[in-house]
């Protein structure tokens, strides 16, 4: 079955080219309807729109097929590996930059950071950061 010509968003020759080895090999017995290019369009399509499976249009087969498709790829890491070979073969080529951002959102301080209550010697508590005339205080009580 021929494809009625790409529609926007599918993948272009190229893309499929750098795809198409790092896909499972199919296990024997009967041959798919589908071409996985055509399910994977439609797998692409349904996560770009946003819609309900059963929305994903005819030219990419049955939604059923699709859907199939994507549960078991996902269920058993395949689209986990393609993810990580092509992270690894953009990385390779120089066309990932990694830049690396820390912030509060990102951070938790320590415990002790946050002012608690420590015993020293003589079962005195003191604070992380005590004032003067809290040490006075405690100096002569």
């Amino acid at each position: 079955m021929t494809l009625p010509g790409p529609a926007r968003g599918d993948l272009t020759d190229a893309q499929w080219a750098l795809l198409e080895p790092l896909l499972p090999t199919p296990a024997a017995g009967r041959p798919p309807s589908r071409s996985k290019r055509q399910l994977i369009n439609g797998i692409r399509w349904r996560v770009r729109v946003g819609a309900p499976w059963r929305d994903v249009p005819e030219r990419y087969g049955p939604w059923q097929s699709v859907y199939d498709l994507f549960r078991r790829w996902t269920r058993n890491g395949t689209w986990a590996r393609i993810l990580t070979a092509l992270r690894s073969r953009a990385d390779a080529a120089g066309l990932i930059t990694w830049d690396i951002n820390v912030d509060s959102t990102a951070v938790r301080a320590h415990q002790h950071a946050a002012g608690a209550a420590e015993r020293g010697k003589a079962g005195i508590t003191k604070r992380s950061s005590p004032t003067i005339t809290g040490w006075a205080a405690h100096a002569e009580g």
